[in-house]
Parts: C-alpha cells; structure tokens; sequence
C-alpha cells in the first residue's frame, strides 16, 4: 500500500482527497443557474433520502431504536471526515438536523413517506434542469460516491466564504 501526503492530506492509493473531488464535480457545475439549483436541490435531497430511511426501522440493538438512516449516515460520516474533519463535522450536523425533522414529523403522524418521495421527485427534476442547462452529465452517473459529494461541495463553498479552513 502506497502512502504520501500532499497538501497535508493523506493519500492511500487512489483514494482522492478533498481538492480532487470538489475539482471533478466542479467541472460539470459550472453554470450559475446550475448552482444556484443546486444549493435548492441538493439539500432537499439529502433530507428526502434521510427521511425515507428513517422510516425503516433496523432491528432493536442493545435497546437502541435504530433506522436504515443511522447506518446510512454512520457510514457517510466515515466518508466524510476522512476527507475533512471540519466539513465532516458541519455536515453530519446538518445530517443530524435532517434525522432529527424526519423523526419529529414522523411524532406528529405527518405523511413523511409521502412528503419525502414528493420533494425527492421535486429536487431530482431540478437537478436534471439544472444539469440540462449546463450541458453536461450529472458527476454520480460517472461515479456514485458523487452523490456525497455535493452537501460537501456546498458545505466548501459556505466555508471558503467564511475564511474557514476545511
């Protein structure tokens, strides 16, 4: 196994680290509408995903009511705070807030599941708008990881504003 540091990251093998991937999903989000329907989308996407997993209940672990949505976060957590700790941090924050919602409308016997695969249906149309605007292909159709890429690619954005060093 192969191990360098570059930019005070640390590579292993192939594995990008955070520049590299925010540079190959930029590169088909160029266009300012595309953006702009990005910072809609995404999120709304992620909160959809999160709410439709909690809805599956995991089998009953040490007394832990557990959901698909916690072990799907876990793991998206791993992934991210190995590419960033700051960026990681703030985005399972968000995850957390979005886990958080989707158990709270579920309390209040809102219709989550419809609810959820509304705004999934609603926010995938934008996104292909957004990307046939752009003239080019979504970045997960070329690698699936993509998909979790972009929260953190927005989180990027928030925090190069912020002056704050991911």
């Amino acid at each position: 196994m192969k191990v360098s540091m570059e930019n005070d990251y640390c590579l292993i093998d192939n594995m990008r680290n955070i520049e590299e991937w925010f540079n190959e999903y930029g590169e088909s989000h160029q266009n300012p509408t595309n953006k702009m329907v990005h910072w809609i989308c995404v999120p709304v996407i992620f909160f959809s995903v999160v709410a439709l997993l909690s809805l599956l209940q995991l089998p009953i672990f040490f007394g832990l009511n557990l959901t698909f949505a916690h072990a799907v976060l876990l793991f998206a957590a791993f992934f991210y705070l190995r590419l960033s700790l700051n960026l990681g941090l703030v985005t399972i924050m968000f995850a957390s807030l979005c886990l958080w919602l989707s158990m709270t409308m579920q309390g209040l016997e809102l219709p989550v599941f419809a609810i959820a695969i509304g705004l999934f249906i609603a926010a995938w149309i934008g996104q292909f708008w957004g990307h046939h605007i752009e003239k080019k292909k979504p970045s997960f159709l070329k690698d699936i990881q993509f998909l979790l890429i972009g929260p953190l690619w927005l989180m990027g954005f928030i925090f190069k504003r912020l002056r704050i060093k991911y």
